[in-house]
This record gives structure tokens, sequence and C-alpha cells, in this order.
């Protein structure tokens, strides 16, 4: 057998063993959902603890999961234990997008298993999740969705995907590890408006962090680049030979737990959704912000969407409608933040201030601290008196100086 027919059967075994792996994974993706998930809390029912949160009042209907799409896209060691995650929560439609294949190295991303070295990541993903769930209709993407072929196919599945045809998913979650990924999510959400969550874990693997997008109402991706596009630095060219990130299945594990649970939270309509929540293992501290979009974008649809959510009417939250008052103040106006404060209660205040600084978390300070009471004023000059001071007397000192 010559070179090339070895050849020839060799390509014919590995196109083999693709299509193999494609018809499993368009099996488990296209499972029908197995029967409509029980309302009752009893051990015949695989979602029964789920189900308790709505019996304890924590979510009103848990069971509106069922009727949710998500893609995950990048299904490494924050991804594989976000979809993972999901799955066991009995979301109704997992999308999974990477174009990398599972390593020896991918073993401490508390999911993939040594026999799967050399799958396809969203291969092997979609195996795992169709034995721990096979509820969940799963659906498979491998490529790379920043090339401009696969990016107009990314932004079709988006758009269509959802657990009705036609209709788009409900939230997109970003687990990718680079920065043109992440410009490819956040450009492809800008343009149809679909809310996405951004995360990431840093380089030396104690830290983590997510970030919920709303396009036009909070600063999407591209509002403020990191260090190395503002100076127009080639990302590829910060990689160090022979230098790899670190990584800890602990701090995967803690920062997609958060952005899982936050997702929960949004699709399901309970809690808060914190719009940016990061994670320092060091410090054990979870620092919290929002961040407005900003006006001068370089993404143009992400100026659309906030001349969009601008135009929109705002609802009136309770403690910021008016308060009916008989009597109009005086002094409406109020420049100088005058109030009269009733003796007794002035050192209650006090003492509450300062307790209040006691109890600020770590990492806060206040920009300025009031002195106490106790603290006694420094004494001052007197002040000269000028009265029955002859005025001949002053004119002489005035032009004597």
């Amino acid at each position: 057998m010559s070179a090339i027919e070895e050849l020839r059967n060799k390509i014919a075994e590995l196109k083999h063993e693709l299509e193999q792996e494609n018809q499993y994974a368009l099996g488990v993706g296209g499972r029908q959902r197995i029967e409509k998930m029980s309302a009752e809390v009893v051990d015949s029912n695989p979602y029964s603890r789920l189900m308790a949160l709505q019996r304890m009042g924590i979510v009103k209907e848990y069971e509106r999961i069922r009727d949710k799409a998500v893609a995950v896209v990048g299904v490494g060691g924050v991804g594989s234990i976000t979809a993972d995650m999901l799955t066991r929560c009995g979301v109704g439609k997992l999308i999974l997008f990477d174009y990398d294949k599972v390593e020896l190295a991918n073993m401490n991303r508390l999911f993939f298993t040594p026999d799967q070295a050399g799958v396809s990541k969203v291969v092997a993903a979609a195996r795992t999740l169709g034995f721990i769930n096979p509820d969940v209709c799963l659906e498979t993407h491998n490529y790379n969705i920043t090339t401009v072929e696969s990016f107009d196919k990314f932004l079709n599945t988006i758009a269509k995907g959802g657990l009705i045809p036609g209709q788009p998913v409900d939230l997109v979650l970003s687990c990718v590890d680079n920065f043109e990924a992440r410009m490819a999510i956040n450009a492809a959400c800008n343009e149809l408006g679909v809310n996405w969550f951004e995360s990431g874990v840093s380089e030396n693997a104690v830290s983590g962090h997510i970030q919920f997008i709303r396009p036009g109402e909070t600063a999407c991706f591209a509002c403020a680049p990191p260090l190395v596009v503002a100076e127009n630095i080639d990302e590829r060219t910060l990689k160090r030979e022979g230098v790899c990130a670190a990584s800890l299945p602990t701090t995967m594990g803690i920062t997609a737990a958060m952005l899982v649970q936050n997702t929960l939270k949004y699709l399901l309509n309970f809690g808060q959704v914190s719009d940016y929540l990061g994670y320092n293992a060091l410090t054990d501290y979870f620092p919290k912000m929002s961040l407005k979009p900003n006006t001068q974008c370089d993404d143009s649809n992400c100026q659309a969407k906030q001349r969009e959510y601008q135009a929109k009417p705002k609802p009136i939250l309770e403690e910021e409608q008016p308060i009916a008052n008989d009597e109009d103040p005086v002094h409406e106006a109020n420049e100088w933040g005058i109030e009269l404060v009733d003796d007794d209660n002035k050192q209650d205040q006090e003492d509450s201030s300062n307790a209040q600084t006691k109890e600020l978390a770590f990492g806060l300070r206040l920009a300025f601290e009031p002195p106490s009471a106790n603290e006694q004023l420094p004494e001052t000059q007197p002040i000269n008196s000028i009265t029955n001071v002859d005025l001949d007397d002053l004119m002489a000192q005035m032009k004597s100086m």
C-alpha cells in the first residue's frame, strides 16, 4: 500500500469519526424534553430540591427555567462548570460554542476526564451533560466566532436559536479567555440588543469577576477598553515564551457559581442581579459596582442602543415619588443645607455615625471624618474691638500704612 493510499484511508477514518460525533451531538441536542416539570416537592421529582425554592417563596415559578435558552461561549475552565450547573438546574436549552479540543492540561477543570483528551470540547461537554440531564436540549457549535464566516453563523444562532425557533436566546454567557472573542460577543449582542454576562479569571488564578451588560443601559465591553487596546498593542505580543497562565479549579468554580447564580436571578426574576461582581481570593473580597455607558463608544450599535434607552420612559420608583405635605417649607431651596436638630438627639446621631464608620466593609473608607463632640476647638485670639475709636486716629493709621 502506497503512502498516498494510507493517507487517504486515514482521512476516511477521521471523517467517519467526525460524522459520528456530529450525529451524536445532533441526537443529544434534538432530544425531546421528557415531561413538564412537576411542581410537587417529592422524592420522585428529580427537580424536587429546586422546586423547594418556589415552595419557600424565593422564586415564584421555578419551572419557567424550562422555557429559557442560554448560550455559553467558551467551554473551558469557567464555561464547562457553568454549563454543568445550568444543566443540573434544568435550563430548557443550552447552546455551546468552542473550537478547541480537550487536553490533559484541562483535567483541573472539574468537568473533563482523561478519556476525553483529543475530543472537541463541545462534543465532550454534550456527552457528559446529556447523561447528567437528558431533559436539556443541547446544541453544539465547533468553530471560532472571531472569524468573518463564523461570526455570521454565531450572530444568526444568537438571533434565532431560542427555544422557540426564530426567537433570540434569552441570555449569552461569555466564558472566553481572550479579548478578541469578548469583542466579537460584544459586537453581536450590541447589534441584536441581547443582554449578556462577561466573565473572567486573572492570569495568576487568584481573582475573577462577572459583568452584566445590557446594551444601551450599562457600559458595553468596548466602552472602556483595556490598556492593551487603548494603546494599540497587539495582544499576542504580551505572551511570554515558556510562561502559561495559572489555573485553580477553586477560583474558576467560584466565578462560575457567581455567574450562574446571577443568571438564575435574571431569568427567574428574583433577588438583585449584580452589574459587576469581583472576587479576590487572597483577601476574600467581593467588590461591586455599576458602569455607565460611554457616549463616545467606538461601537455604533452601542451608541444607537444608548439613544433608544434614553428615549424610553423611565418607571418611577416608590422612593422617588413625591410625598404630599400640607405645609410648604419656608425656604424650599435650602442652598446651604441647614437643618434644625434637637440637642437631645445630637449625641445619638454622632454615636450612630461612629458605628457606621466601624461597620464599613474591608477596602472602603470615608473621605472625611467629622470631629468628635468631645474634641475641643482650638482657642482663638481675641479680636480687637473698634468701638469708641476716634475717626481721626483711624484715618491717621491708614495714611501711615
